[in-house]
């Protein structure tokens, strides 16, 4: 990275003097004090023109759409003003309503035929200006109503994101990262937006960029061979250097970069649960219920062991539901369907998903194996499919165990039975290893599962209760405000 920081080429116009302090004498004036009267005396018995800049090169309508003069940036262009018009630096009326965040005018402008992606000499559009100025509720309405490219890069390769991290707008991060925007994007220089953020010790910014990412930005490195953390350190940004430190730590321990299985880490452990399912199922079916070797199924045996096996089947359709049905994702940019809303509004329980990196509504944990989120949408689900787990290993063991103990009867010693069991009956002690180690796994999920239920409570709260303002009451200790009551909870549930 080149020793300079980035030259912020000013968006912002020079604002006039205070109306008390100077008289409103011309157009310009009455635009930027929002004087209506004055404005129409100087076009309507004046003569004065709305087409012509001042001596700065400055249009009225660039004043009046500065101060967010919706009423007054019509009768402009009602009046020979254009929407087009540029400044000096071919800045338009746009641009400057982006700097105060003047969303009215800007409805007026782009209502009137304004280009929502015009851009000036430095590639800069009305995103790149909202982004440098934390305009975060207008930035979200130009692109929710106007559809702006809100990755657009300028001519140096830098994104909105990249100047919301470098300024420190951590709203303004968060609101491009809610909307896809490219994290990993490097500029000219060769610098992501943690580069930036890092550059001039924006805690904030760098921690929810990296807490978003894939961590992957963490060891990106610029055209100079730097790293976020090493930019941090070299500017005495001790703070964000050893933060940024930490999280490079242990991404670099992270079995997953080590080892091949790390590909299976991101796919999810689903296929492998899916086929441990199946061949536990058909184990029991050949091993226990149908082997020659045993003596013939009673009508109790046979009742008990089809009833595991429909509990198997019911897993086994619970298990698809669970790990295909939406938990409750957060909807992106592009499912926003009403205009009229145009801001953001994140459940208070909601939680951004790293694995699947998307926001999830009344957030759980990732699953790896069902390879999804447990969420509001899909937590029923994943609650009977290990209920549904539990009992068919309960079942299933019960019926083995039994099979195996009317077949050798009136053996001396329990270490002559146990010898006899693993010579004669092999398969079914495999079955029953594994069925033990699903029982013991299932039983314990299924009652953490009950007891959080019970309690309203997700597992992401218990874990990160500390760092939840809204699960600590007014003495500073844990209190949860979700809790009415097991009986309630269960109805609701």
């Amino acid at each position: 990275m080149a020793s300079s920081e980035i030259e912020v080429v000013s968006s912002e116009p020079k604002t006039q003097k205070n109306p008390a302090e100077m008289p409103v004498l011309d157009v310009f004036s009455a635009s930027a004090y929002g004087d209506f009267q004055k404005l129409r005396k100087f076009v309507e018995q004046d003569g004065a023109s709305l087409s012509k800049p001042d001596v700065h090169g400055y249009y009225a309508l660039h004043w009046a759409a500065l101060n967010n003069f919706p009423d007054i940036a019509h009768y402009i262009i009602q009046h020979g003003g254009d929407v087009s018009a540029t400044d000096n630096v071919q800045q338009t009326a746009l641009h400057w309503a982006a700097v105060q965040g003047a969303i009215l005018a800007a409805d007026v402008l782009l209502q009137n035929g304004a280009r929502v992606e015009a851009a000036d000499v430095h590639d800069y559009r009305a995103v790149h200006v909202a982004a440098q100025y934390g305009q975060t509720s207008f930035l979200n309405h130009i692109v929710a109503i106007y559809h702006a490219d809100f990755d657009a890069p300028d001519n140096e390769g830098r994104s909105p994101l990249h100047w919301a991290a470098y300024k420190g707008f951590a709203d303004t991060v968060r609101l491009l990262l809610f909307r896809d925007a490219c994290q990993g994007r490097q500029d000219k220089e060769g610098c992501t937006p943690l580069h930036w953020a890092a550059l001039r010790g924006n805690m904030e910014a760098c921690t929810v960029l990296v807490y978003a990412g894939s961590k992957k930005e963490l060891m990106v490195k610029d055209n100079t061979g730097f790293t976020p953390v090493q930019i941090a350190s070299d500017k005495g940004h001790q703070r964000v250097a050893l933060f940024l430190a930490n999280q490079q730590r242990a991404h670099r321990k992270c079995w997953r970069d080590k080892f091949c299985i790390g590909k299976m880490a991101d796919i999810g452990y689903a296929p492998v649960l899916l086929c441990i399912i199946v061949f536990q199922t058909v184990l029991f079916m050949n091993s226990v219920l149908a082997a020659p070797n045993l003596t013939k199924v009673t009508a109790a045996v046979g009742l008990w062991g089809w009833a595991a096996i429909s509990l198997a089947v019911g897993s086994l359709i619970m298990f698809y539901r669970c790990s295909s049905k939406d938990p409750g994702y957060i909807k992106r940019a592009g499912d926003f369907s009403n205009p009229i809303n145009t801001e953001i509004i994140r459940p208070v329980r909601s939680k951004h998903c790293p694995t699947c990196n998307r926001c999830v509504e009344q957030f759980d944990h990732h699953c790896p194996w069902i390879s999804n989120c447990v969420g509001k949408r899909n937590k029923r689900d994943f609650f009977i499919f290990i209920c549904l787990g539990t009992l068919t290993s309960l079942l299933s063991t019960a019926v083995a165990v039994q099979r195996i103990w009317s077949a050798l009867p009136g053996l001396q010693t329990e270490e002559t039975w146990i010898r006899r069991v693993v010579v004669q009956y092999p398969s079914i002690v495999a079955f029953l290893f594994v069925d033990i180690i699903i029982l013991i796994a299932a039983t314990t999920l299924t009652k953490a599962q009950a007891t959080q239920i019970a309690r309203n409570i997700t597992t992401n709260e218990l874990a990160n209760a500390n760092r939840y303002g809204y699960l600590r009451g007014p003495d500073g200790r844990f209190q949860n405000p979700y809790n009415h009551g097991c009986r309630k909870i269960v109805l609701i549930f």
